[in-house]
């Protein structure tokens, strides 16, 4: 397995550089087979929808799309796969954040009986509580 980094992800996701993106392409697409895969780690994932969000304004649909492509592309493997989809549902039922719904959903799986916070959106996910 290779590690992929957040900026290899969004040249091939964004197709924004006429430099870099073909590189990435070339290596996603020619490089990465379904026995060497590109590994996504959390931390990655949370930073390309970051980047799709901020930079690119990415909708709520189009992110899960792009989750969804991440998590079924048979050259790709992504960190804790099964938490990413129970967070993706979360994200696509609530206003929170993705980063919110991941850390909800990897403070279950760690066996914290919730999560608190100061943010009414990610309070609205289940496994977080609003502090006050």
């Amino acid at each position: 397995m290779i590690g992929l980094d957040t900026n290899v992800l969004v040249r091939y996701l964004a197709q924004d550089d006429e430099r870099q993106s073909p590189v990435a392409t070339r290596f996603v697409e020619k490089t990465l087979t379904a026995d060497d895969r590109g590994f996504i780690s959390l931390i990655v994932l949370a930073e390309v929808v970051w980047v799709l969000v901020s930079l690119y304004s990415l909708d709520r649909t189009g992110v899960c799309k792009v989750i969804t492509t991440l998590l079924t592309t048979e050259q790709l493997h992504v960190e804790s796969a099964e938490l990413v989809w129970r967070a993706k549902r979360q994200y696509e039922e609530s206003k929170a954040d993705l980063s919110d719904a991941l850390v909800a959903e990897c403070s279950a799986q760690a066996g914290c009986e919730h999560s608190v916070t100061f943010d009414r959106a990610a309070a609205g996910l289940t496994g977080f509580e609003l502090l006050k």
